[in-house]
């Protein structure tokens, strides 16, 4: 799914969500980063790029491992994790992830943090919903206009 938006020509501007894979904006440490949620990815990632920006603290990672579809660099040991408080609206969360080298987003959330949370994804709308600490929680994606001024900033 990454690597087709990496590839993506850019087409007029559809308001469906059809086509669009979860883009939102998040805060780490009161700065604005962007985020992707992607069933497809099996761990939750967040980019070297933006750990060392925020200054964030890493951990060894326990079983370090290689990973490939992210970067046009073929294979990364990824052997780094940073634990990330955030924020999106009133849902504030603290989230352990691997770090490795990409380009499309600061933190991508892949299954692991969609089935901890029991997320429900609504494809038409392209939200999501679920409960954190007893309060329901909805987040919404951006639109395709706003994603594409984001990669341009």
């Amino acid at each position: 799914m990454i690597r087709r938006m990496l590839g993506h020509i850019q087409k007029p501007f559809d308001a469906s969500q059809r086509e669009n894979i979860f883009h939102t904006r998040f805060l780490i440490n009161n700065k604005v980063c962007s985020l992707i949620v992607d069933g497809g990815s099996c761990t939750n990632v967040a980019s070297t790029k933006v750990v060392k920006k925020l200054g964030l603290p890493t951990i060894f990672h326990a079983k370090p491992y290689k990973f490939q579809w992210l970067s046009k660099e073929g294979e990364i040991l990824v052997n780094k994790q940073v634990l990330i408080a955030f924020s999106i609206g009133k849902y504030k969360d603290e989230l352990l992830c691997d770090v490795v080298l990409m380009e499309v987003t600061h933190i991508l959330l892949g299954r692991q943090w969609q089935f901890d949370k029991k997320t429900l994804h609504d494809g038409l709308t392209n939200k999501i919903s679920f409960t954190f600490h007893g309060h329901k929680n909805t987040l919404k994606s951006l639109s395709p206009r706003k994603v594409h001024e984001d990669q341009i900033k």
